[in-house]
């Protein structure tokens, strides 16, 4: 599995929303790209619960509490338009894949019969890039909706820039026919909307 084309959604496929946190709304992050990210989410979260189709939120809860993500931090909490709809599922986690909190991400979507994983949320190349390259290994079909999410400008290595946008391009590289089929909102919210399955 893992790289099933976008006409082949399952009519169970689950959507993760990764990290949409209000931490990242923080300018100690730095340059953000995408700036219709939270639009697109928020119409993904939208179209899947009309639909009745399984919710999963997933929240980071840092280590540092001193860090904007820490539980005891405001920034911690959900963004306002993501705790307007209640999941089927919360997810906690302290690393960056969503596959490896609490309670177990990969037993419930087993225990409730779910091959296929929609990925939205923040980072694009951190948790979101983490939690499609897993779950393509543990072999659902994984669906990662590019354009809803972002990420920050960061430095490499050797002191070079690396944009957001270039960042965002390297990680639909890197999944693509390998870990996960990349897709836009459009498509992903006409599948739901239409109620269109090739399984």
């Amino acid at each position: 599995m893992t790289t099933a084309p976008i006409d082949q959604l399952d009519r169970r496929a689950a959507l993760v929303v990764v990290d949409v946190q209000r931490a990242f709304d923080d300018p100690r992050w730095g340059t953000r790209n995408n700036p219709g990210a939270d639009r697109n989410i928020a119409a993904l979260i939208q179209a899947f619960t009309a639909a009745g189709r399984p919710l999963v939120y997933v929240r980071h809860d840092g280590r540092d509490p001193a860090g904007t993500l820490h539980p005891s931090q405001p920034g911690n909490r959900l963004k306002a338009y993501v705790e307007e709809h209640e999941p089927d599922l919360l997810v906690t986690k302290h690393v960056n894949s969503a596959f490896h909190g609490a309670p177990d991400l990969n037993s419930w979507l087993t225990g409730q019969g779910i091959t296929d994983v929609c990925i939205a949320g923040i980072t694009t190349n951190h948790c979101c890039e983490t939690t499609a390259r897993v779950g393509g290994n543990l072999g659902y079909n994984v669906y990662f909706a590019i354009d809803a999410t972002h990420t920050f400008d960061r430095l490499g290595p050797d002191g070079t820039l690396m944009t957001g946008d270039e960042l965002m391009r390297a990680t639909a590289t890197n999944l693509h026919g390998e870990f996960a089929t990349v897709v836009t909102t459009e498509e992903l919210l006409h599948r739901v909307r239409t109620g269109a399955s090739g399984r």
